[in-house]
């Protein structure tokens, strides 16, 4: 492709806010999302593709660097710079670039889905929750912020934790993605840095980067360096100290107080993904018990600990961030589906015996999963998880995104560690949930094991 090709199907692409390499990028990447640029199509060289968009070299080298990092270009010496190949599935040609969101929107036969970290199946106490509702009267039904119900009873919970809220705080979103969305939308513009774990959640991931965000990466074991980072003013920061997403980690109260009293010091909104919070015996805060309601921003959901169907998630923030959120909610849909919300109050009130069970459950997959992959597969090297829902595995040579295309082929999907990992890194590892049944896990783990054996023999070892 010619580089006057290239400018012409970029289009006003420099018209938004934000430094240019960053608009440069978020139009390159939606290109390549929609398919209007290819897998395989050949990129102009930075010097040639800058002298025709009468901008700097430098302007376009880092706007394929942050692409190189996503995985959605690749750049090599002598052969230049090219759209990344498509996934398969099946042998078909997709083009979403990551697997997460791959697998729901095209769900390959007669393959265990260990990519998508979510309960398989709708418990009972949902059906019964429904039932209690369904006769409800309700008014018009349009709630933008949340039915008041609902609203009410995390506002209770919350307060039972220790952190006292009222219904004004909370707003309910159609789950914790949307409420990831809605906050990106609120707090950044393009080009603002974004302060995140590596590894993380990679739906977020995908979020801040849909608002043209430039990433700024801490080690998820390095909380001090963490702290630092705020220190820096990054236009928001976002964490998951509570089994964190992969590893199941818990971040201890001192380390949350500190930092919390950094951000409230350096003004830096922190999101506090709490998603898996219930998932765990861990008793901790949020990050907004050590601070300002205005600055820590709590988000939440339902769809880890009861069922990913039900669509209810939450923002816990100061009342007049709530409200700016509200308002940018209505203009999407005027409010969440009135009995969904009504169901969602009613399990809210007593989630902690439904908790206790679930947590049961999960740790009897967790030991039965680890204890497969010790038996099957004992060169890769992973630590339990404190709670959560995943285990993060290390493999010892090789690299996560080849091998899960080969145990694809062997039956089994699982998430590369290349796509929780916003600097491109964490490509030895593998995100493997253990949410299935014992006797599927189990059957997993034999698909994994076949698939190890075939990659050894095809991958030279690491010396």
């Amino acid at each position: 492709m010619s580089p006057l090709d290239l400018v012409g199907r970029l289009g006003r692409w420099s018209a938004g806010r934000g430094p240019l390499y960053v608009l440069l990028a978020a139009r390159l990447r939606r290109m390549i999302d929609d398919g209007d640029l290819r897998p395989g199509d050949t990129l102009p060289p930075d010097r040639r593709l800058a002298a025709a968009l009468a901008v700097g070299r430098t302007t376009v080298v880092a706007a394929y660097d942050l692409l190189s990092q996503e995985g959605r270009i690749v750049r090599r010496q002598g052969s230049g710079t090219t759209v990344a190949p498509a996934a398969t599935i099946g042998g078909e040609s997709v083009e979403t670039a990551n697997p997460l969101f791959l697998h729901l929107l095209e769900p390959p036969d007669d393959v265990i889905l260990l990519t998508c970290a979510s309960p398989n199946a709708m418990p009972d106490v949902v059906t019964a929750a429904y039932g209690r509702v369904l006769s409800a009267q309700d008014g018009m039904g349009y709630y933008p912020a949340g039915h008041p119900v609902l609203r009410r009873a995390l506002a209770e919970r919350y307060t039972r934790r220790g952190l006292p809220t009222s219904p004004e705080q909370i707003l309910v979103t159609a789950g914790a993605q949307q409420a990831l969305s809605l906050l990106a939308r609120l707090l950044l513009t393009p080009g603002d840095r974004v302060l995140a774990e590596t590894p993380t959640y990679p739906g977020a991931l995908e979020v801040f980067r849909e608002s043209a965000a430039v990433f700024r990466s801490v080690p998820h074991t390095d909380a001090d360096e963490f702290v630092r980072a705020l220190k820096e003013r990054p236009a928001l920061a976002y964490l998951i100290p509570t089994h964190h997403n992969p590893t199941g980690d818990v971040l201890p109260a001192l380390l949350r107080r500190r930092v919390a009293e950094a951000a409230v010091g350096a003004g830096v909104p922190v999101i506090d993904d709490e998603a898996l919070a219930d998932l765990g015996t861990a008793d901790v805060p949020p990050l907004a018990a050590f601070g300002r309601d205005d600055l820590l921003l709590t988000t939440g959901s339902l769809s880890k600990i009861i069922w990913g169907g039900l669509r209810i998630g939450w923002v816990r923030a100061a009342e007049p961030v709530v409200m700016r959120l509200a308002r940018l909610k209505a203009v999407q849909d005027l409010g969440g589906e009135v009995f969904s919300q009504l169901a969602a109050a009613e399990l809210v009130a007593g989630l902690e015996l439904h908790r206790e069970r679930r947590v049961a459950e999960l740790r009897e997959r967790h030991d039965r999963l680890c204890a497969e992959l010790k038996r099957l597969l004992p060169s890769w090297r992973f630590r339990p998880a404190e709670g959560g829902q995943t285990v993060w595995v290390e493999l010892p040579h090789g690299d996560g995104l080849s091998f899960a295309q080969l145990a694809m082929r062997h039956g089994v999907a699982i998430l590369p560690g290349g796509a929780l990992d916003v600097t491109g890194g964490s490509t030895a590892c593998l995100r493997i949930p253990f949410l299935a049944p014992p006797e599927i896990l189990a059957e997993a783990v034999r698909r994994l094991a076949a698939a190890w054996d075939a990659y050894g023999v095809s991958t030279p070892m690491a010396v």
